[in-house]
């Protein structure tokens, strides 16, 4: 899975909205499936179908950084809007016909399939656009993902040697806060890496590091808290030794957001 991601980021930016669909339906149908596990009748197709319009608008965006696809790129965003505002009251009048205990549940885990997984994995692709000045870099995409990974591998490092005090040992009972701060400090390193190679604000690279690293670990908190309400390991069994692509890329889901806000914000300075 590593040399399949490292390779479609370094291709080009289209492989790498193409990987980053693929995990968005394998990351919506395991949240659905979850959903499932806890009572609820999610509607995964029409929920999948939601996510992916929600996809294509991001991905229309990337279309406007390329000044000779401005019309194609509104022609995009104006058919998945459209798409996306009849999706609406269109999964509320499925729910109808459905004879189900839970409709609102129903209607809102099928939302928040979309909401919680499309939506970011939508915005990896606009960030890099947004540091980037409007051009494709590989390398701002490879180094959002390295500090995640110094993140993780960090915390571990720091957790099995110095942790002695919980985190939060009600959601996930290994965690201490000698690995959160350690692999913070993982974290700001390489984006402080990431500022030298790529030749950019040193504070602001680090800063994006401390964003994605805090918010990254809640990632890896609320997938776990989820797996926990309904009793289960793993959210799926698509990657081998690493479970599902929910839970693979659940610091990268919940992080995302927060980084994508960050950007426009660099955008805006800078």
């Amino acid at each position: 899975m590593l040399i399949v991601l490292l390779g479609s980021i370094l291709l080009s930016q289209w492989s790498f909205a193409l990987l980053m669909a693929v995990i968005a339906i394998g990351g919506m149908w395991e949240f659905y499936r979850l959903a499932e596990k806890a009572g609820y009748a999610p509607m995964k197709i029409l929920g999948v179908f939601t996510g992916l319009v929600i996809f294509s608008i991001n991905l229309s965006l990337m279309f406007f950084f390329d000044t000779e696809a401005d019309g194609a790129g509104t022609m995009l965003i104006i058919a998945a809007l459209g798409s996306l505002i009849l999706l609406v009251p269109l999964m509320c009048i499925c729910e109808l016909y459905r004879k189900s205990a839970t409709p609102i549940a129903n209607i809102a885990s099928s939302f928040m399939g979309a909401l919680y997984v499309a939506l970011p994995m939508s915005l990896l692709l606009v960030i890099p656009m947004l540091l980037g000045n409007g051009v494709w870099n590989p390398w701002i995409v490879l180094f959002y993902v390295f500090i995640i990974w110094a993140n993780d591998v960090f915390a571990y490092l720091f957790g099995i040697t110095l942790g002695r005090h919980r985190l939060f040992e009600r959601i996930s009972p290994k965690k201490s806060w000698e690995g959160f701060f350690g692999g913070l400090a993982g974290a700001v390193a390489m984006g402080y890496v990431a500022a030298l190679i790529l030749e950019a604000s040193t504070a602001a690279w680090m800063g994006l590091a401390l964003v994605a690293a805090l918010s990254g670990v809640f990632g890896d908190l609320v997938e776990s808290l989820m797996k926990r309400s309904v009793d289960v390991k793993d959210s799926g069994n698509i990657i081998p030794g690493h479970g599902g692509w929910f839970g693979r890329f659940d610091a990268l889901i919940l992080s995302a957001p927060f980084v994508f806000v960050y950007a426009c914000v660099y955008a805006f300075i800078f």
